[in-house]
């Protein structure tokens, strides 16, 4: 989902939710094939009202748990967000592949903490690292 300018408070209370290009295809595919989460740094919302959120913008029947602030206890800057993720999904982090459009965040941190890491990265910004990257979310339908 998009975050939109000008708006404060819950996703799920904004006039309008906006999806990101391709999401809803990429989300139905990729369901076939494994489960997926949703990993969010969201700090104006409860798990509760992200779920709200996923409904209202037609994602929610694609996502098994949401990961947040407020039941990790951690944001996504704190080292041990994406170690309670394994934890809680009991896997090895190897078996999990975070996809998001924050280098630092959704790739660089969770690499560190043994998962593979995705790029999306629609204006082609370079990293100069050797990191997987796709422009456009309908990349990963076959």
């Amino acid at each position: 989902m998009v975050d939109l300018p000008n708006q404060v408070g819950p996703m799920c209370d904004w006039p309008q939710i906006k999806v990101v290009d391709g999401a809803l295809d990429c989300l139905k595919h990729l369901s076939l094939q494994a489960r997926c989460h949703l990993a969010t740094n969201a700090e104006e919302s409860t798990e509760v009202q992200i779920r709200n959120a996923l409904q209202r913008a037609g994602l929610s029947d694609y996502i098994s748990q949401v990961f947040c602030r407020e039941n990790l206890g951690v944001g996504k800057t704190d080292s041990s967000y994406y170690p309670k993720i394994i934890s809680r999904l009991g896997v090895k982090a190897s078996q999990v592949t975070m996809v998001g459009d924050s280098l630092e965040r959704d790739v660089l941190a969770p690499m560190s903490a043994g998962l593979q890491g995705i790029w999306f990265n629609p204006s082609c910004q370079e990293c100069g690292q050797d990191i997987k990257s796709v422009e456009q979310l309908t990349c990963f339908i076959s």
